[in-house]
């Protein structure tokens, strides 16, 4: 981008997105803003980090390639897990030869949910976890690991990507970060700025300025249209898990941050709605189990509510492996009636870990209801097909459209203005195409809305800010 002397007398912006679906990055040198390729030829980089059972890390699209390769056709081994021993003893101290006194040693063993083939973990989406205060440590393989462990790998190959674009090392950024973190309780936001530091500053970026993911969008607006001033911004950054909001307004070459605000609303969230409207019923969900107890027959609902959570949380879902989900779903399948085939989508969604696919063919179904009326959700792997028009689409997900008017409300009424009051809206983030959303903001702020870079705004911004040294976020 720059000569060697123009690299030794001029700081470079380097901007990282570490998203909780997908993560970008860029480099501003005062001139130009380049997007670094992160997933050669792609700018955009799947927040994703696979550890195998060597603790060997993947990350990005490899690592979910790692992930899928896997576990493809696998064989579910399952054990019981040994929490620790017990030791009885006849006498206590030591023996007259100096060891030991008698005792007999039993391991105790937990529920078997061990899975012995598990080749690797596939951890996406651990951003949302940061602001979680209780939970700092995952076990992975008997092997505990703390949150920014998890993290911090992404950002290593985040790091190498920009050095090798900008040939030169990079130990500084302007790190982006959400409104407000997913999680509970006051201190989530402190908490989770914290382990992002942490985590930045164990892949070598030591040097670090933070700022608000929609403030960021908004600065590289600006910088593609400087003929703008005196604006008053209304940014809606609506991600894959937080829907954020800044109002900014201009001053010649400076800005002021009149407002913010951002709940734990993204395009996650409708991922998980569509799985519960539309596949739960196809997988068993409101049918009945006859089975015999204690010599009479009983006739209840299939227990369908214990598998729910585990079913929506992909990366956890092999925890439906341990202690009784796979044989009621056997036992129901055995039925042999019409609800049979559901129950062996389940069976078969469990057995072979399956929930990656679904989640993606979701995505792609959603992503072709941002472009047409109607759009197939195509599931090969469980035998699901489904046609689905897009009013259809837009009643499922209403209560959460719902929810994203009444945060346009809040964050007004945060700023102090009304609707007529905005002269810009800029719409950024990927769940920001879902034409709803698209439609909601339109009719709210008439003519004022634009489409801006829905995927890489926040990385060119947050380059900008760090090569003009913008200081928008104080960690304590």
């Amino acid at each position: 981008m720059q000569s060697d002397s123009q690299r030794q007398n001029a700081r470079l912006g380097i901007g990282i997105d570490f998203g909780t679906s997908n993560s970008a990055a860029a480099i501003y040198d005062g001139q130009r803003l380049v997007l670094v390729k992160l997933a050669d030829p792609n700018s955009i980089m799947p927040s994703a980090n696979y550890i195998d059972k060597q603790f060997v890390s993947t990350v990005g699209q490899q690592a979910i390639n790692d992930y899928i390769n896997g576990n493809r056709g696998r064989k579910v081994e399952l054990s019981a897990e040994l929490l620790g021993e017990a030791r009885t003893g006849t006498g206590g101290g030591e023996s007259a030869m100096g060891g030991p006194g008698e005792s007999d040693t039993n391991k105790v063993y937990g529920q078997s949910f061990n899975d012995g083939s598990l080749p690797g973990r596939l951890f996406r989406g651990t951003k949302r976890l940061l602001g979680d205060a209780v939970n700092d440590r995952i076990a992975i393989f008997d092997r505990a690991f703390r949150l920014v462990a998890l993290i911090t790998p992404i950002l290593v190959g985040i790091r190498k990507a920009l050095e090798a674009c900008a040939g030169a090392s990079v130990d500084h950024a302007c790190i982006g970060h959400p409104v407000n973190f997913e999680g509970s309780g006051a201190e989530r936001n402190r908490i989770a700025l914290q382990r992002l530091a942490e985590s930045y500053g164990y892949a070598g970026i030591t040097d670090q300025s933070f700022c608000p993911e929609p403030t960021a969008a908004t600065i590289s607006y600006w910088h593609n249209h400087p003929e703008s001033s005196g604006e008053l911004v209304l940014t809606v950054d609506f991600g894959g898990g937080t829907l954020d909001f800044s109002v900014l307004r201009r001053n010649g070459t400076d800005f002021v941050v009149e407002a913010t605000h951002g709940i734990a609303l993204g395009g996650d969230k409708i991922d998980q709605t569509i799985f519960k409207q539309l596949i739960f019923p196809l997988l068993g969900s409101g049918e009945r189990w006859k089975r015999v107890v204690d010599g009479s027959e009983v006739d209840t609902l299939f227990p369908f509510g214990e598998y729910e959570d585990l079913l929506i949380n992909w990366p956890i879902r092999y925890m439906l492996n341990k202690n009784n989900y796979p044989p009621r779903v056997l036992h129901r399948w055995a039925e042999s009636d019409e609800a049979a085939t559901k129950f062996k989508r389940l069976y078969d969604l469990i057995q072979q870990n399956y929930s990656y696919q679904v989640f993606e063919a979701i995505k792609t179904f959603k992503a072709e209801l941002s472009v047409r009326e109607s759009a197939l959700l195509d599931i090969p792997e469980i035998d699901i097909q489904l046609e689905i028009e897009r009013w259809e689409f837009e009643a499922m997900i209403s209560p959460l459209l719902f929810e994203f008017e009444q945060a346009i409300a809040k964050i007004l009424h945060k700023a102090g203005y009304r609707a007529e009051d905005i002269d810009l809206v800029l719409r950024t983030g990927g769940s920001s195409l879902i034409p709803a959303v698209k439609d909601i903001l339109d009719n709210q702020f008439a003519g004022k809305v634009v489409e801006h870079d829905p995927f890489t705004s926040v990385a060119a911004g947050l380059a900008i800010a760090d090569y003009h040294q913008y200081a928008t976020t104080q960690l304590t």
